[in-house]
């Protein structure tokens, strides 16, 4: 492959990435949070940036509750542990109630609902949401991780005579451990944000302690939806 073929396959899985409305949200996230960071919560250039890229993010979620409540009543794989499907339908429930009172919080921040005291109740009540869909991703993804560790294993004395890096099983259980580490690392820092955001713990959880947390958050939603590169052709 030529250096301009190169170029351009990588051009396309850029042009790709950001066609996705969860990418620029998610860039927007990044830029949001790391504006708080360096706001600390005080008046100037970057609460404001903090501030209109708060507001810019929520049209990218309009009607991005059907999404969770499409996986809210979606079947689930069978053998999956009852406790695990019921956190996972929590989540899918609040982050869906996130989501859908966020829109109202959108119509209450540009003029359009004009009861602005509700609209701030259903702010705090829809972070809540959030805080307890994270809680409840946590909850699930050391659940599965526990159970991916144990197939792991089974896995491991079944291959003790041969090199286990060679098998195509393990290898995509390791990238699937690898996966839900770094979603139950997001999801504990998404709580920290949560908590700093209602200012459920002001003085250890500052603005910049949540514009921190929220930043390294967004980058990790943005390696997350990262395109896979093309497989090279072998000759």
């Amino acid at each position: 492959m030529s250096t301009l073929d190169a170029t351009r396959a990588e051009l396309a899985l850029v042009v790709l990435y950001l066609n996705k409305a969860e990418a620029r949200d998610k860039i927007c996230r990044a830029i949001q949070y790391g504006s708080k960071f360096l706001s600390d919560g005080q008046p100037g250039t970057a609460q404001n940036v903090d501030k209109s890229t708060s507001l810019a993010r929520k049209v990218f979620r309009l009607f991005k509750f059907v999404n969770d409540l499409h996986g809210l009543i979606s079947p689930v794989p069978q053998g999956t542990p009852v406790p695990l499907v019921l956190l996972g339908k929590s989540k899918n429930a609040l982050l869906s109630t996130f989501l859908f009172l966020d829109q109202i919080v959108w119509l209450g921040r540009t003029g359009i609902y004009k009861n602005k005291e509700r609209a701030e109740l259903i702010g705090r009540i829809s972070l809540f949401c959030w805080m307890g869909s994270s809680i409840c991703t946590t909850l699930v993804e050391l659940g599965e991780l526990g159970r991916l560790s144990a197939s792991m294993k089974k896995l491991e004395k079944r291959l003790k005579d041969s090199d286990k890096y060679k098998n195509e099983e393990y290898r995509a259980k390791l990238q699937n451990s690898n996966e839900r580490t770094l979603a139950l690392v997001k999801a504990g820092m998404d709580i920290v944000v949560a908590v700093g955001l209602l200012q459920l713990a002001p003085k250890k959880v500052t603005p910049r302690i949540t514009g921190a947390f929220g930043f390294v958050s967004s980058l990790i939603s943005c390696y997350q939806l990262l395109p896979s590169p093309p497989k090279s052709k072998t000759p």
